[in-house]
C-alpha cells in the first residue's frame, strides 16, 4: 500500500461526525516510561482534560500503569502478553490484536507500525540519529530502525513529528514530502520552582538515556574542570547506558579522579526524580543531535538552568532559554562553573528558561495529534 492511501482533507470535522476508536500501540507505558512514554502520557491526559469524544483501545504487552485506569476517557486496555514485545510483536501479533479493536485508525507513538496494520495509522517519529548517525547504533538494530522506520512512514495516513528541525531530517532521510509531516511538539511542564541558586547544593544533572552523541566523555571531563573549582561540586547522571562504541561512565569517572564525586543511576522514580531536580543547580545534556529534547524542559520548570550544545534543534526549542556551547570541554565546564558560583547568572538563565516554557503546550500537541488521526479516520470513512 502506496503512502497516502487513506489521505484526506487536512481537517474533517465536518466528516467525522461521531466517535471513531483509536487503537494505540502503548508498549512505551509499559515498564519504566523514559521519553516516547512520557510523550504519549502526556497526550493522553490532554486528551482526559479535553474530554475527547473518541474511544481509545490501548494495546499492551504487560499491564498498564495505574492512572491510566483512572484517566476520564472512554478506554479500554487490551493487553496481548509477550516476554518482549519487539518488532516481532509489533508485525505479527498487533494487527491482529487492531482487527480485534475494530479501531478506524491506529496511532503508532514511537517511530514503527505494523506494516500490515488492518487501519489506517497516524505514525509519530520524533527523530532520525539512526539514520542521520548510523555509527551510533549496533549495525543490526541500525538497519531493522531504518528500514523499518522508512517502511512505516511510506504506509503511513500521517506522518508527525516534534521540531521543524526533525521535519526536514524526516524530509531528507525517510523520502516524507516536507509538507506533509505534521509537527507536535511536546508540553512543557507547568512551572513549579524550587529553591533559588544559593540554596541548592552544587549539583549537575544530566538525565536521558547515555547515547553516544550525548558525549558523556566531554561532560565528565568538564566536569573534572569544574569539581577542581567548585568545593563540593557534584555530577548525577540518569539513564540507561546505549552507547556504542560501550562508554563505561563510572570508569571514566575514576580515571579522571572524580569517581566520589559522580553517581549514576540507570533509573529512578519519578519522585526520586523530581527531587533531584529540586536539589540540582543546573543540568547539563550534552546531545549534538535531538528531534526536541525534553529533559532541559523538565530542569527549566523546576528552576533549574541547562546548558546545552549549540545544536539546530537546541536553537529552535531553546533559544535564548538554556546556555547553548560548543562541543569543548573548557566551554562546558566554564558555563557550569558560572550557573555554579554566579547566583546573578543562575537567576537570570533560570528566568529566561521558565519563559520558553510557555512556548509548549501539551494542548497543542494534542490538539494536532487529535487531527491527524480524525483526517485519517474521516478519510476511510
Amino acid at each position: 500500500m502506496k503512502r497516502g492511501s487513506w489521505r484526506g482533507p487536512r481537517r474533517t470535522s465536518d466528516i467525522v461526525a461521531e466517535p471513531v476508536t483509536i487503537a494505540i500501540d502503548a508498549r512505551e507505558l509499559a515498564g519504566h516510561p523514559t521519553g516516547v512514554g512520557r510523550y504519549l502520557a502526556g497526550v493522553l491526559t490532554q486528551w482526559a482534560a479535553d474530554r475527547l469524544p473518541h474511544r481509545l483501545r490501548l494495546i499492551l504487552h504487560a499491564p498498564p500503569p495505574a492512572w491510566i485506569l483512572q484517566l476520564p476517557l472512554d478506554l479500554q486496555v487490551d493487553v496481548v502478553p509477550a516476554a518482549v514485545a519487539g518488532t516481532w510483536w509489533e508485525q505479527t501479533v498487533l494487527p491482529d490484536a487492531i482487527h480485534r479493536s475494530g479501531a478506524d485508525v491506529l496511532l503508532a507513538p514511537a517511530y514503527t507500525a505494523p506494516l500490515r496494520s488492518p487501519c489506517p495509522t497516524v505514525l509519530i517519529v520524533h527523530d532520525v540519529s539512526f539514520c542521520a548517525q548510523p555509527s551510533g547504533f549496533r549495525w543490526r538494530e541500525g538497519l531493522r530502525r531504518r528500514w523499518l522506520t522508512r517502511a512505516s512512514a511510506k504506509r503511513a495516513a500521517a506522518v508527525v513529528t516534534v521540531s521543524a528541525f526533525s521535519a526536514d531530517e524526516i524530509s531528507r532521510y525517510l523520502g516524507v514530502p516536507r509538507a506533509d509531516v505534521r509537527i507536535a511538539p511536546q508540553g512543557a511542564p507547568a512551572w513549579s520552582g524550587g529553591p533559588p541558586a544559593l540554596d541548592r547544593e552544587p549539583l549537575v544533572l544530566s538525565v536521558g538515556t547515555l547515547f553516544t552523541r550525548r558525549h558523556v566523555p566531554t561532560l565528565l571531563e568538564a566536569f573534572a574542570q569544574v569539581a577542581a573549582r567548585v568545593p563540593g561540586a557534584r555530577l548525577v547522571l540518569v539513564g540507561g547506558n546505549k552507547t556504542h562504541p560501550h562508554i563505561d561512565p563510572e570508569a571514566l569517572a575514576a580515571t579522571l579522579g572524580i569517581a566520589d564525586a559522580v553517581t549514576w543511576h540507570t533509573y529512578v522514580a519519578d519522585d526520586a526524580l523530581d527531587a533531584l531536580y529540586r536539589r540540582a543547580r543546573a543540568f547539563a545534556f550534552l546531545s549534538d543531535y535531538e528531534g526536541f529534547a525534553m529533559t532541559p524542559m523538565e530542569a527549566a520548570a523546576r528552576g533549574v538552568p541547562s546548558v546545552l550544545l549549540d545544536t539546530a534543534v537546541a536553537r529552535e526549542v531553546y533559544g535564548d532559554g538554556a546556555t547553548r556551547v560548543p562541543l569543548s570541554t573548557p566551554a562546558v565546564a566554564s558555563a557550569l562553573t558560572a550557573l555554579l558560583t554566579d547566583p546573578a547568572a543562575h537567576v537570570a538563565a533560570t528566568a529566561a528558561a521558565r519563559d520558553r516554557l510557555a512556548h509548549y503546550t501539551w494542548q497543542r500537541t494534542a490538539a494536532v495529534l487529535r487531527t491527524a488521526l480524525e483526517d485519517a479516520a474521516g478519510a476511510r470513512r
